[in-house]
């Protein structure tokens, strides 16, 4: 964009095509305008110009009164386009106001509900306090001396501000204002009821009185000190994470930032294809207008001016060329290194780093880098940015290599596997691998288990 800007040589394709396209008619129609401008109408020698011909008859159609069911637009074309929701569809008309709505965040919707609740001004004041303090998660991150503090009133308590807490926590999303996971759990707890969710009070107890023992899933203490079978337990667990623990996320809306591939891989007749995506790849021309005005005998400085514009712009297009051809190698590069990958998934990923690359296109591997940052490829497994394909490598006992992402995927395979009454600890996980000819300690299967955000054993531990 910046080399369009500046260089007066360079051009768009869209818009050398629709300068052209204005330029036609205007060409075709030289002779008739000349010949309509040669003779006026003059309004004396009782010839009326064509705006008031058309006044003349839109006055004669107009008739003196309109039916009394009807509406002016069933009668009469309006200037101002329509837009619809209902009709977008089918009429091919875009609801442009819609497309720029802006996005709702969940400080704006606990502002509107707080405007529509009865609140004193001095409770007002604290309650809108209180919402600046809550995350986007929903959570408060304000203490009540803080907010206090914050409104510089001394007439105001911990009781007023615990008071109009209270009142904000019964707004939706339900658990909205709390300040940890457990107050946020007992809130939608408390807002159901014993019809809907039979396990209810049990569900209360436990969170209130044995929060720590849920979280770590002490099975056998919480069945002791709540008195309750393996069934009522389940329930009960059950009616838990059906809660939400981040009761921000259900309100907030954010606009989508979706990715433009680079590349698109396809398989066609057997064979993977890497094509670029025409959409990404800016298509720029020079100007033909402006190249015809260089003359090649001419040393002037407007002369030379439009020589150096032209040989900017050819060194640029040649440069943009040039980038898609290394752009389109290095992926085919990666495609053919890891097409186990494309057939299988990520348990047939190989370990591939930038100097595997470089190498096998005999290029520097520096160049590599630049070109797999921030680059993505459409695939049929979702697109991918081109860093996720190289990975470090381990070895195994047999003398072979395996990748990093192989090792995750193999993990996060066992894991899913397990019996959810008896996990699979890191140390037994490493043991299995190490059955398969992978030779990884504890700590690489801790490491990897945490990077794809799996709780430990411990935490996994539930009943069927």
């Amino acid at each position: 964009q910046d080399a369009l800007d500046s260089n007066l040589m360079l051009e768009t394709e869209e818009e050398g095509k629709s300068r052209e396209l204005l330029e036609e008619p205007l060409n075709n129609g030289q002779a008739t305008a000349t010949t309509d401008l040669a003779e006026p109408a003059t309004p004396g020698n009782g010839a009326d110009t064509d705006s008031e011909r058309e006044l003349n008859r839109n006055d004669s159609e107009i008739p003196e009164d309109l039916p009394v069911d009807s509406n002016w637009e069933d009668v009469y074309d309006s200037a101002i386009p329509q837009v619809s929701s209902t009709h977008s569809s089918e009429q091919g008309d875009t609801d442009f106001l819609a497309l720029s709505r802006k996005a709702r965040t969940l400080h704006d919707y606990l502002l509107w509900q707080l405007n529509l609740t009865p609140f004193s001004s001095e409770d007002y004041a604290i309650a809108t306090a209180i919402i600046d303090g809550i995350s986007e998660d929903g959570y408060l991150t304000t203490t009540v001396d803080e907010i206090i503090h914050s409104l510089n009133d001394e007439e105001i308590g911990s009781e007023e501000v615990e008071a109009v807490l209270h009142r904000l926590q019964q707004f939706d999303p339900p658990g909205v204002a709390a300040r940890d996971p457990r107050e946020c759990l007992l809130i939608q707890l408390e807002q159901l009821n014993d019809q809907d969710a039979p396990y209810r009070l049990t569900a209360l107890k436990l969170v209130r009185d044995h929060f720590e023992l849920l979280a770590g899933q002490d099975l056998n203490q919480i069945k002791r000190k709540l008195k309750v079978n393996d069934e009522q337990l389940r329930e009960t667990n059950a009616l838990i994470r059906s809660l939400n623990p981040r009761p921000g996320t259900l309100v907030s809306e954010t606009k989508p930032d979706y990715v433009t591939p680079d590349v698109f891989v396809s398989k066609r007749e057997g064979v993977w294809r890497v094509d670029l995506n025409p959409d990404a790849t800016p298509k720029l021309r020079v100007n033909p207008e402006y190249s015809k005005l260089i003359r090649r005998a001419d040393n002037s400085d407007d002369n030379q001016y439009l020589k150096n514009h032209l040989q900017e712009a050819r060194w640029f297009i040649k440069s943009l060329t040039s980038r898609n051809e290394t752009l389109l190698r290095v992926a085919s590069k990666i495609v053919e290194f890891q097409r186990g990958y494309f057939e299988h998934g990520e348990e047939a990923m190989r370990p591939l780093v930038l100097r595997d690359i470089a190498e096998a296109l005999e290029m520097h591997e520096s160049t590599i880098s630049r070109v797999t940052t921030q680059k993505y490829m459409h695939t049929p497994r979702g697109t991918l940015e081109f860093k996720y394909f190289f990975s470090s490598h381990v070895s195994t006992a047999g003398g072979g290599e395996c990748s990093a992402t192989a090792i995750r995927a193999l993990i996060k395979k066992l894991i899913a596997a397990e019996k959810p009454n008896k996990p699979l600890s890191d140390n037994k996980i490493a043991g299995i691998l190490a059955e398969q000819g992978i030779e990884v300690a504890r700590r690489t299967v801790a490491k990897y288990r945490e990077a794809m955000a799996i709780p430990p054993s411990n935490e996994r531990k539930r009943l069927v």
